[in-house]
């Protein structure tokens, strides 16, 4: 095939995939949230062994509609409630589409001037967002995970550095040993972070308390008792109650001690760009980097992260590389290759680019603000339930419910049951955690097409889900005895 006929080819498949794009954007199918499929019935449809004649193009793409289409999660919905996932902003799914098209490599200068420089601005404009520091440094990665690594890594360098230690040049093995203190709520991934980093065995956990904030006085307490090269981790936006360490506090308290902070904020970063709920992230400036997701709280399509650094020298010199066939940046240029672990990355800042200026400052407080706001709506529909109880105080996008149960039933039994129905049923899809040993649902709001008329009719699924579960317990009984 030449290349004028393959060009011809993509674009027959791309008139495809926009007619069936539109049609699936628009089916009401898409607003349920619930799915019954069956592993086993997915594997038999869509993992067969490979052929070994090619299919042609066409057959394949109707084949993965056919088959992967039952086998969506439709979390795009606006009754989505489960995990922290957002939805899609229509711009943000159109720049996805041209960043495949264009299929840039946004690692050089070199290899996508545009993709450069947009990275450039988007940095800017985050950093604005945020109140950060002027000379804050920023990385675009896959999501938070790698942020929080990425951030991590440069604490890492840091630390060891001030003790004339060079851990990229001669490893870990006779460093200073460091101290890793870790909020107990903080996420896994900072947890897999410090693993990968070869931190795992410096970490000690500080206490938090019955919000999941990080205890002063047991961090006070755990830097009396410690010594050594520091790193603080802390979380904006506990994953489970939304809650917010005491920034200010924990950041003067590990800078008297020469430590680092790098703080957790997948989603709550967000509030910093809100009047209404900003004081709750109040001293977030005041850290030495940060993570945080686009692809929650932001809308935009996964996947999408960002690191911020307050040390540029210091990210740079954790993550650069360099080799002779690389063409760095003219004039000692910004290269996005060295600010995040990967080389070979799609140009995620063209959708952040859009997205950011689509919204504009106003519009992405707006969108936290509704988020919260939806929030505590759900929160007051559901605490006047009998039965039902919100464990949290709700000061972001996250609600976290727990369940009385009748006598006979305990209240894992009993929630499993509520999750059974709301994760099978058209709203409310929803998921389950442990808070302080008691199983709890957990509520995260944070889609841009959510209305209040959508939280009224998860108020209304939840409340009938927990009325249920009581209620075919019952007929379980009697129908045994």
């Amino acid at each position: 095939m030449t290349s004028v006929g393959a060009r011809g080819a993509t674009a027959d498949l791309l008139h495809t995939i926009s007619d069936y794009s539109a049609n699936y954007l628009q089916d009401p199918r898409t607003e349920h949230t619930g799915s019954a499929v069956d592993r086993s019935e997915l594997r038999r449809r869509l993992a067969p062994p490979l052929p070994r004649n090619g299919v042609d193009a066409r057959t394949v793409l109707g084949e993965l509609i056919e088959h992967g289409e039952p086998g969506l999660l439709h979390s795009g919905a606006p009754t989505f409630l489960g995990f922290v996932m957002g939805g899609a902003y229509p711009v943000a799914v159109a720049t996805e589409w041209l960043t495949s098209v264009w299929d840039q490599c946004g690692a050089l200068y070199a290899t996508s001037p545009t993709a450069s420089v947009v990275e450039e601005a988007v940095s800017r404009w985050l950093i604005t967002l945020f109140g950060l520091p002027a000379h804050t440094s920023v990385g675009i990665t896959t999501g938070c995970a790698t942020a929080n690594l990425t951030g991590l890594a440069a604490a890492r360098h840091h630390v060891l550095a001030a003790q004339g230690w060079d851990v990229e040049r001669d490893g870990l093995i006779g460093a200073p040993a460091p101290r890793i203190l870790v909020s107990e709520g903080c996420h896994v991934t900072v947890h897999r972070a410090l693993r990968l980093l070869g931190l795992a065995g410096q970490v000690r956990t500080v206490e938090t308390d019955d919000q999941g904030r990080m205890c002063v006085r047991a961090l006070e307490g755990e830097l009396s008792r410690t010594s050594g090269p520091l790193i603080v981790c802390g979380q904006v936006g506990n994953v489970d109650s939304g809650a917010v360490d005491p920034l200010a506090d924990v950041c003067d308290l590990a800078h008297e001690y020469d430590g680092w902070v790098h703080l957790d904020a997948a989603f709550g970063m967000w509030a910093a760009a809100s009047a209404p709920v900003r004081s709750h992230v109040s001293g977030l400036e005041r850290a030495d980097s940060w993570a945080t997701d686009a692809h929650k709280w932001l809308n935009v399509p996964y996947d999408c992260g960002i690191v911020l650094c307050a040390h540029p020298t210091s990210h740079r010199a954790a993550l650069r590389t360099s080799a002779e066939y690389l063409t760095p940046a003219a004039d000692g240029g910004r290269d996005p290759v060295d600010y995040t672990p990967d080389m070979s990355r799609r140009a995620r800042s063209l959708v952040l680019w859009a997205t950011l200026r689509h919204l504009g400052v106003d519009g992405v407080a707006e969108l936290i603000d509704r988020g919260c706001n939806h929030a505590r709506r759900l929160a007051a529909g559901l605490a006047h339930t009998d039965g039902v109880t919100v464990v949290n105080d709700v000061v972001l996008n996250q609600v976290l419910v727990a369940f009385t149960p009748d006598e006979r039933s305990t209240d894992a039994e009993h929630l499993a049951r509520i999750v059974a129905t709301l994760q099978r049923g058209p709203v409310a899809w929803a998921s389950p955690t442990t808070w302080r040993g008691r199983p709890c649902l957990r509520l995260s709001v944070c889609n841009w097409q959510t209305t209040s008329d959508d939280i009224d009719e998860c108020i209304a699924a939840i409340v009938s889900a927990h009325r249920d579960a009581g209620a075919r317990l019952h007929t379980l009984i009697e129908e045994f005895a």
